[in-house]
């Protein structure tokens, strides 16, 4: 294994083991999608990627990591920086919500609306923050990663569009404001 795959497994165990400590500290959640509905809507990203990768067709064909091929090292670094910068976006952007952080689409007691920090450019900068580091690790190590880019990409901008309705009816006029002066995903661009 070379040494960037082992900074980017590095850097998503640091995402994971961050989540997981700060998910202790948030509000409690007082309102979600039912457990089931949970269930079926990551079931179907989940499922469909761990049954293509059991087939061997698919596995060889997603097997040659990138870094093998023709500018493999500045391949490799690229997709390393984009996976630090990924992660460091969502964590940042966790950290600014603070308290206030819950799964998608849940309501929180007490709710507070956060357009600070990260948040002053993009409205989902966790989201934002996921999807470019998949999207470095596709570019580093194996196009393994792009199936769970599109998938979870797809699923981010579902998420992020039923939580924008959410938020504009707890915040109606401030939300709505703050939709104006930023952008879902990409700053200044969408």
């Amino acid at each position: 294994m070379s040494i960037f795959r082992w900074i980017i497994a590095a850097l998503w165990l640091l995402f994971i083991v961050y989540w997981a400590i700060a998910a202790i500290r948030a509000k409690r959640t007082i309102k979600t999608k039912s457990w089931w509905m949970q269930v079926v809507l990551r079931g179907a990203i989940i499922v469909p990627v761990l049954i293509a990768f059991r087939m061997p067709a698919v596995r060889n064909a997603f097997g040659t990591p990138l870094a093998h091929m023709s500018g493999g090292i500045v391949r490799s670094i690229a997709g390393t920086v984009l996976v630090g910068l990924g992660i460091g976006l969502a964590i940042v952007a966790r950290a600014y919500l603070g308290r206030n952080w819950g799964t998608p689409m849940s309501r929180k007691e007490n709710p507070e609306l956060i357009t600070g920090g990260p948040y002053a450019f993009i409205r989902h900068p966790i989201y934002s923050g996921i999807i470019l580091a998949m999207f470095g690790s596709t570019i580093a190590t194996s196009l393994v990663w792009l199936a769970p880019v599109l998938l979870l990409g797809a699923y981010f901008i579902y998420s992020a569009r039923r939580e924008e309705a959410l938020m504009s009816e707890q915040f109606p006029q401030q939300y709505r404001a703050y939709m104006t002066r930023t952008k879902m995903l990409v700053p200044f661009l969408l």
